[in-house]
């Protein structure tokens, strides 16, 4: 069965919605809890497919995990885990990366770990090879095996000197795994820097861990022998937030988005306001509306933090079909991530996507075949169409580019949203969009 979502635009989107912790923050937090036998408790953790499938993954290896969905507390406790079935792993972990984060963890408790093959989004190349370096360097061994990789760690892992090509968030996240409980002392660099990772920093400072962050993507980490519970409150869903924040400036609507953080926010609250936006930062979340007029155009470029986010940009794009003159968007983070906009130019949009590397300066991917830079002339006015949903980003910019369009649209496959939005179906009619969803038949 798929699902499909029915939805009537041109109708405004206005009220008031609530995020909760970050999908890019929770499900590491989860994992992090393996490096202890004690109890641990995250708080503010949102009804989510990928909280559904740590939490599965985290009770395979044998830990205990109690989820009060209402109030959004996790607890784990891990006791004596152990490694199950690879069959069983596979399974579980097809729409998912996490099982790779797992690996410093369990080679910490257990000698040894599985990685099944990875799923995820198909938004670009995401290559595990970093991730297996970095644990190989600490004195893991890799046995290829039918179902994926089996790793051991014969002599434990010890700490090395770590030095990232490109401030992956994957592999920032997988060196601080490995490296808390590995013997001496880890120097990372050109370290990702998100608020995400600095989050997960602050959990595993709360379990004992003596990590540094210095000013130049430098973080050090003092390994221990043991770690500890934590109880953690976990930082708001910024992707959410500004998807919302987009939906409103699209539909022309009025969104107030409680939960919303401004600090993890500002160069998306500097753009948003840029474009012609307006928003006011409240004691308990953000409100974003669109004030009638023109919007305007912008040249905008993607970056790792503390630079545009990635997962902004698709959200925006739909919103800028609708802004004065052209716009210019260079994504260097993914280099496949444009592959949405075909629906939006199927609705109406006036989008085009080059190999070259436009409004910015040159990027990794400038020299290759990579249609990563984007060409919006507007406004122009959406229709309604059918539309297949790609990837978790970009169907959420389906999404909103249906809920903005003249007439009423298929969204087909819209249950990939699960993944990383809360109540998505809730929210929308709690700001009176007019939809339905309904199941299909493959």
């Amino acid at each position: 069965m798929d699902s499909v979502l029915t939805v009537t635009g041109g109708i405004p989107l206005t009220g008031t919605i609530s995020v909760r912790g970050a999908k890019n923050f929770v499900s590491k937090a989860m994992v992090a809890a393996l490096l202890t036998e004690e109890t641990s408790v995250l708080r503010n953790v949102p009804l989510i497919r990928d909280v559904d499938v740590v939490s599965d993954l985290l009770r395979l290896h044998g830990a205990e995990v109690d989820y009060d969905q209402e109030a959004g507390v996790i607890t784990i406790t891990p006791g004596k885990i152990h490694l199950p079935d690879p069959v069983a792993v596979d399974q579980l972990a097809g729409s998912s990366r996490i099982p790779i984060l797992f690996c410093g963890p369990l080679l910490h408790a257990l000698g040894e770990a599985f990685i099944p093959d990875l799923g995820g989004c198909h938004i670009g190349d995401r290559p595990v090879d970093f991730h297996l370096k970095v644990l190989e360097d600490f004195g893991a061994v890799r046995d290829e095996q039918e179902l994926g990789l089996h790793l051991t760690a014969p002599r434990g892992l010890k700490a090395r000197k770590v030095r990232l090509p490109y401030p992956s968030v994957g592999a920032t996240e997988q060196t601080l795994l490995a490296a808390v409980r590995a013997e001496g002392i880890t120097e990372l660099k050109g370290a990702a820097v998100e608020p995400e990772i600095m989050d997960l920093i602050a959990v595993l400072q709360k379990m004992g861990a003596i990590i540094t962050v210095s000013t130049d993507r430098t973080i050090i980490i003092e390994g221990v022998k043991e770690l500890h519970g934590f109880n953690h409150f976990a930082l708001a869903d910024r992707i959410e937030a500004g998807s919302w924040a987009c939906a409103a400036l699209a539909t022309k609507g009025d969104i107030t988005v409680k939960g919303a953080q401004q600090e993890p926010m500002m160069n998306f609250l500097n753009v948003f306001r840029k474009v012609g936006g307006q928003f006011e930062v409240k004691d308990d979340g953000i409100r974003f509306w669109h004030p009638g007029g023109k919007l305007k155009s912008i040249a905008l470029e993607t970056n790792v933090h503390p630079g545009f986010m990635t997962d902004w940009q698709q959200p925006l794009v739909v919103a800028l079909t609708q802004a004065e003159g052209v716009s210019i968007v260079h994504e260097t983070v993914y280099e496949n991530r444009f592959g949405f906009v075909k629906a939006l130019n199927k609705m109406g949009a006036h989008i085009q996507v080059y190999r070259e590397c436009l409004g910015g300066t040159q990027c990794r991917f400038g020299a290759q075949n990579f249609r990563h830079s984007a060409v919006i002339m507007g406004p122009t006015p959406l229709k309604a169409a059918d539309i297949t949903v790609p990837d978790l980003r970009g169907g959420f910019s389906h999404l909103i580019a249906a809920l903005a369009a003249e007439g009423t649209s298929n969204v087909i496959g819209i249950d990939i949203i699960n993944r990383g939005y809360e109540h998505f179906m809730q929210k929308l009619n709690a700001l009176n969009a007019k939809c339905e969803k309904i199941s299909i038949s493959d």
